[in-house]
């Protein structure tokens, strides 16, 4: 995986300084109807084809714990605006999210023990099948409708709940200057190892440098993140 990374994306490049014509040229293809061209013709293939497997997950999780198989929480989307992420539920709906608070909080703060990664591990609240779909990815893939309303797009920074986001400092506000993704630069990089401030700076990397190519990149090293992901656990 790293050597196919460093055949892909140049990290060393992407740390360097970015002219501000460049970071200008960045900032307009997040609009750009290229990147949103590229989101449609993932999402909707991707809807069609993964309805079946949509179906299955969700007689899975009701069977498997009472309530709705989709979960959907405000998320800070491009520059600021907030809207309601998708995902399969893969935790009980008997509880409350003081717990990831708490943990944001710590993390946010440089008081996460990273020797244990940076998610929360052996979660009391997760489902027996939500254990499965979030080391393996296939929450996030309702997310694909999002990528349709035009709120999320296939790359990007990740969309952050509101109260991780109202503890930014000015420079990690730069974070929420694009339009979030499914997947992204920290994801195929340093995904689940990461300190926080390195996961802002990878975001803003990405933000700074985003084009068609950088995207493309992105996209075919995800597949094999997860699957390293998911095979290390």
């Amino acid at each position: 995986m790293n050597h196919m990374l460093s055949m892909l994306i140049d990290l060393e490049k992407l740390s360097t300084r970015v002219s501000p014509s460049k970071v200008s040229v960045a900032r307009a293809y997040d609009r750009h109807w290229s990147k949103r061209a590229l989101d449609l013709l993932i999402a909707i293939p991707g809807i069609i084809i993964l309805i079946p497997l949509f179906l299955i997950i969700s007689f899975i999780i009701m069977i498997d714990s009472p309530g709705a198989p989709f979960f959907s929480q405000n998320r800070v989307g491009r520059y600021g605006k907030i809207f309601k992420m998708v995902k399969f539920r893969s935790m009980r709906t008997d509880i409350d999210d003081s717990l990831h608070r708490q943990h944001i909080q710590a993390y946010t703060n440089g008081k996460l023990d990273l020797d244990e990664g940076n998610k929360i591990n052996d979660d009391p609240r997760v489902t027996k099948v939500g254990h499965f779909i979030r080391r393996t990815s296939i929450d996030e893939l309702p997310q694909l409708f999002n990528v349709l309303l035009g709120e999320m797009s296939i790359v990007g920074p990740r969309p952050v709940p509101v109260y991780e986001a109202d503890q930014y400092n000015l420079w990690q506000s730069e974070r929420i200057n694009a339009l979030p993704g499914i997947t992204g630069l920290w994801q195929v990089t340093r995904r689940g190892v990461s300190s926080f401030k390195e996961q802002v700076r990878l975001d803003i990397r990405y933000i700074h440098n985003q084009s068609f190519w950088l995207n493309f990149k992105i996209i075919l090293l995800t597949i094999p993140a997860i699957i390293l992901k998911s095979g290390a656990e």
